[in-house]
């Protein structure tokens, strides 16, 4: 599955992936901005890499920007639940300089339309750290709404951090017009 916006598309991993996502999975001030920061080793994440799309309550797609090859980012889906139709939402561009010009929304809408069309989800939700402003003014015009403060949740690089829970439900389509009865005839 590929998909594509105006300025990126959204599709599968590649081998020349697996370096890119190896630096930024090592990068510490990229990190701070939505998770505990862990060292990788070589090993452990081409291990990962092997695996990648075998658990069917995850996805991950490679963020590209539109007619080029190399990847600037990724999507993920997680908890992905086909009884309460919902998944996690997470993103990452990689590197500062592609940050901050709405690529993140636009591959966020890319990957909610993925939600609603092939995995028919109800609802798509998402923590952030509450210093993390940019990611949720980004969630925010995706049409993300704030449905919570989960209150010294995370503790970041020696301090305790607010994480803020964030959803958007699937958009109701307008009802059609009610076909004309049939009527009687006698």
């Amino acid at each position: 599955m590929q998909a594509g916006g105006a300025r990126v598309m959204i599709g599968p991993l590649m081998a020349t992936d697996i370096l890119p996502l190896f630096q930024w999975f090592n990068d510490v001030e990229a990190m701070r901005l939505d998770a505990a920061y862990r060292p990788v080793d070589w090993a452990s994440h081409n291990a990962w890499f092997e695996t990648v799309g075998r658990d069917l309550s995850k996805i991950l797609f490679a963020l590209r920007r539109t007619g080029t090859p190399a990847i600037i980012g990724y999507v993920t889906l997680s908890n992905i639940n086909a009884v309460h139709r919902s998944a996690e939402i997470g993103l990452r561009i990689g590197e500062e300089k592609n940050r901050n010009q709405g690529l993140g929304t636009e591959a966020i809408g890319l990957t909610l339309d993925f939600c609603w069309r092939h995995l028919n989800l109800e609802r798509v939700w998402l923590h952030v750290f509450r210093h993390n402003e940019r990611a949720q003014r980004s969630y925010a015009k995706a049409g993300f709404k704030k449905e919570g403060l989960l209150r010294r949740a995370a503790y970041i690089d020696g301090s305790w951090v607010d994480v803020v829970a964030m959803a958007i439900l699937r958009p109701r389509r307008p009802q059609s017009p009610a076909a004309p009865s049939p009527t009687a005839t006698g």
